[in-house]
């Protein structure tokens, strides 16, 4: 495990003070950089930006100094930084007439435009087509795809308590800070928690309460409003890398973060997982999953994309830069991982998200569990939309047939219908309504379905409206309504409609 000391927070407001003084936000990333040179940065891709900071101005030196990681004369950063505050702290070290940052300090823009830093270990930007090529015990990540998108699709109500397990460089809990009461952040690795530290102060945010351990050692049997984890969900033999491998044998590691949560969420409380899972030979995927969720909890996991396993071998070897390694060490390290897999009778490995909800239907034996495949674009922060998902599923669960037919619905906001059939054909072979907003979803629906959807403003109930469209379709009213409700449950299920109280 790395050994270096780390900066001190006691004077970050000073030190922030002089970052935004600089635009060393991530607006002012973008201006100075212009877009393609800001991609590329994304990609852990640093000639652009090189390029674009050869200027003398503070925010060309704060770039190239904490982002690009590159030495930068002593009186350029005596113009951009308190200089002597930051060597004493340790956020910078002088060597003759050169500064070097100690740790990578990244702008980062809060979900109302606040102007946020996370700080992170140098050299491990996270994205690049090489990964993050540190092969360091104990290393700790700055931002990546994983923690914007674990960001992205969290709840943002406000909460009396949270609890960010596995914390890493503080993200989740930076985020958590601002609308929850009391933030507890935990990680086995003690750097992650002084990172985490020095992320919150930076960033100006509260501090968090900071305790170390794994999973859900260091709480005991607190409980908490809102649980988010980004934990090292890689599936891989043994324990190497700390911020990545979870030293338990296949994915174990995150069938128990998931099964001990029910015991540690509030009533109505969400928590909100990235994981891994294994696809077993013989053994259906969503089955397993299924068996994750503890009792009391709705649940709703979304398989965002599967690979095979070599797939999977080759990206996390890259990942820690194993592919520039001895081609020997390289194959026996891709050897034994095969080994790992074939011991499970693993065929794939999927990865996506994890929601849970305390409630009381699902403790008295009534829980809502969707479980589904959705590789598909959808629109962050996805949040709401999760939210809605639960309170569709509340609704539902509390409505038969007979009590559809007597709701009212609305048309949900940006669907769109869009018919398909051949140039010049009198009808369209089907219709398909089509979702601009969360998971945008499509779905088929036949004349029935498109024209109650179409008319769905809450004025009328589901009944009459299907009374209407019979009429209209010299269709039996009475058959017509048998039918209808299966169809009509699907569409509020998948957000396509939504409960509505009467017009007037």
């Amino acid at each position: 495990m790395s050994t270096t000391s780390l900066p001190v927070p006691d004077r970050s407001p000073r030190l922030r003070e002089a970052l935004l003084a600089a635009a060393f936000t991530a607006d002012g990333l973008l201006d100075l950089l212009g877009a393609p040179a800001y991609a590329a940065l994304a990609r852990s891709e640093t000639v652009p930006a090189l390029r674009a900071t050869r200027g003398d101005s503070p925010l060309d030196t704060l770039v190239r100094l904490f982002l690009l990681q590159h030495p930068v004369p002593y009186e350029r950063a005596r113009a951009a930084l308190p200089l002597a505050e930051c060597v004493e702290d340790g956020w910078v070290t002088r060597v003759d007439d050169e500064v070097r940052a100690t740790v990578d300090v990244r702008p980062y823009s809060g979900p109302e435009g606040q102007d946020w830093y996370i700080v992170s270990d140098l050299g491990c930007a996270v994205g690049g087509a090489g990964g993050i090529g540190s092969r360091e015990e104990g290393v700790v990540l700055g931002v990546g795809g994983a923690s914007t998108t674990l960001a992205g699709i969290t709840v943002r109500t406000p909460v009396a308590s949270a609890l960010d397990i596995g914390t890493g460089s503080g993200i989740q809990a930076l985020h958590a800070s601002q609308h929850a009461t009391r933030v507890t952040a935990t990680d086995l690795n003690p750097r992650a928690l002084d990172f985490t530290r020095l992320t919150l102060a930076l960033s100006g945010a509260a501090p968090a309460e900071l305790r170390q351990g794994s999973l859900y050692e260091p709480v005991g049997a607190e409980t908490y409003d809102l649980i988010v984890s980004n934990p090292p969900f890689v599936i891989s033999p043994g324990a190497r890398l700390t911020y990545r491998d979870g030293g338990m044998g296949g994915d174990d590691l995150c069938r128990t973060l998931v099964r001990q949560t029910g015991d540690r969420l509030n009533e109505g409380g969400y928590a909100h997982f990235l994981a891994n899972w294994q696809h077993v030979e013989g053994e259906e995927w969503q089955s397993r999953l299924g068996s994750w969720v503890p009792h009391g909890c709705d649940a709703w996991i979304v398989q965002r994309e599967v690979q095979d396993v070599t797939q999977y071998v080759e990206l996390w070897l890259r990942d820690s830069g194993d592919h520039r390694t001895d081609p020997a060490e390289y194959a026996a390290r891709y050897d034994a991982w095969l080994d790992e897999f074939e011991a499970h009778k693993t065929k794939g490995v999927g990865f996506g998200w994890i929601t849970l909800r305390k409630s009381a239907a699902a403790a008295a034996g009534h829980p809502s569990v969707v479980i589904e495949e959705w590789p598909h674009a959808v629109e962050q922060p996805l949040g709401p939309a999760i939210e809605a998902h639960f309170a569709r599923q509340d609704y539902l669960r509390e409505q038969d047939d007979a009590a559809l037919l007597a709701g009212h619905f609305t048309l949900a906001a940006e669907v769109v219908q869009e018919q398909v059939g051949l140039p010049g054909a009198e009808d369209p072979e089907h219709v398909v309504l089509r979702q601009n907003r969360g998971m945008r979803r499509a779905t088929k629906v036949d004349a029935v379905g498109a024209g109650f959807a179409g008319v769905c403003d809450g004025s009328l109930p589901a009944g009459r409206i299907l009374d209407a469209i019979a009429q209209l379709m010299n269709e039996d009213p009475v058959l017509l309504r048998d039918r209808t409700p299966q169809a009509i449950r699907l569409l509020v299920e998948e957000g396509f409609l939504e409960p509505a109280p009467p017009v007037g």
